[in-house]
């Protein structure tokens, strides 16, 4: 029995407005993607895609005359963004490749729905819906996303040649909608390990945004380990560990925290993160605050009086996951009243006295000592 999608976003009126001016026009409007993928998996749909057999101009024109505005967004490659009551759908024209090499394919535009298949990545990418939300399968990748099997369209190797990302879209996919009793496709696998090579001419901003997707999902780690078995980890980050990331996924479990990918990124370790997968400053130096404290051995209450709740709170977990052991008993309470405390003693209290390096070696040895006293002493003990 052909499946029907039934999604609100589908029958919503800036919806139904888009599809209308393409088929009232005489041409093809059929959902793709993304959004046919997500709404047979129960997942959430936030972008709404459309591919048509009209060109790239004829969407301009039928979209201007449905009152629509169009943005031609990359109209060179077949897209154009559709805008219907401040909702945005980008359409794009059924393509055809006539010549790949990574990213940069040479494509036609085509009348074809099996040859615009063809070109995608997955076979659950490859669905498509009309606007009645009737499934379109050409590629046979309905029982895959049934079986939630992240495979290959046609030949794997063939597939990743075209643009290594899709070595780490593939991790990143089965992580998000992959079978994790099943495993990865073997297939897939394959390739990806064979062709790991080409990660290495991939810019760093794209294999850090697949990263950043990657662990953000809430359980990556069966999928990192497989990267780490197929050599594909070690290309991305050198020297990163996943065995410390399951356990952390499990902590996060425990105590009901959202997962968070910068503290999986600090468990991973390896070698430059911040370079390697182009992070913002902020990102880097909450990577590079976990994975220190993590490895230092300040108590929970201190770690919050020097990095915040969220840090010391990513910390002690990222700690807990790398040692095999459980965070310390009440250890929710000594963050809480870590990140409350206020040093009593400024600069001022020592001056004139002091001053320079002298001053702050004693400002740091008197913190030290009310941080040893559970920040107990007064001002006054302190500066007795």
């Amino acid at each position: 029995m052909t499946p029907r999608i039934t999604d609100d976003w589908l029958t919503r009126p800036e919806t139904r407005a888009v599809t209308r001016a393409l088929t009232d026009g005489g041409n093809r409007a059929l959902f793709v993607g993304g959004c046919v993928r997500n709404a047979l998996m129960g997942h959430p749909v936030s972008d709404v895609d459309v591919a048509t057999d009209a060109r790239p101009e004829r969407v301009v024109e039928l979209a201007a005359a449905a009152g629509l505005k169009a943005v031609p967004t990359g109209i060179d490659h077949g897209t154009i963004t559709v805008v219907s009551g401040h909702l945005p759908y980008e359409v794009t024209t059924f393509r055809r490749d006539v010549e790949t090499f990574g990213r940069h394919a040479t494509v036609v535009f085509g009348d074809s729905l099996e040859d615009d298949a063809a070109r995608r990545d997955f076979t659950m990418n490859a669905l498509y819906a009309d606007p009645e939300g009737t499934v379109i399968d050409p590629l046979s990748g309905l029982p895959d996303v049934i079986a939630r099997r992240v495979r290959f369209v046609g030949d794997p190797a063939a597939r990743i040649a075209e643009d290594y990302l899709r070595i780490l879209r593939f991790f990143r996919f089965h992580a998000h909608y992959g079978n994790a009793q099943d495993g990865l496709d073997a297939e897939g696998l394959s390739a990806c390990a064979e062709a790991a090579e080409g990660i290495d001419g991939l810019s760093r901003e794209r294999i850090g945004a697949e990263m950043r997707k990657l662990l953000s999902a809430r359980d990556p780690a069966p999928s990192v380990a497989a990267m780490a078995s197929a050599g594909v980890l070690s290309r991305v980050l050198p020297g990163a560990d996943a065995k410390a990331l399951a356990p952390l996924v499990h902590l996060e479990s425990l105590y009901e925290l959202g997962p968070d990918w910068r503290c999986r990124l600090a468990v991973l370790g390896g070698s430059e993160p911040a370079d390697r997968l182009r992070l913002s400053r902020q990102d880097a130096k909450l990577v590079e605050t976990i994975g220190a404290a993590a490895r230092d051995g300040a108590g929970a209450a201190e770690l919050a009086y020097r990095h915040g709740k969220e840090a010391a709170t990513l910390a002690l977990l990222a700690r807990s996951a790398l040692t095999g052991t459980a965070p310390p008993e009440g250890w929710h309470a000594e963050v809480a009243r870590g990140a409350r405390a206020e040093f009593p003693v400024r600069a001022a209290d020592l001056m004139p006295e002091l001053n320079g390096p002298a001053l702050g070696k004693r400002l740091s040895e008197i913190e030290a000592r009310w941080i040893a006293s559970g920040f107990t002493l007064d001002r006054a003990a302190l500066l007795r």
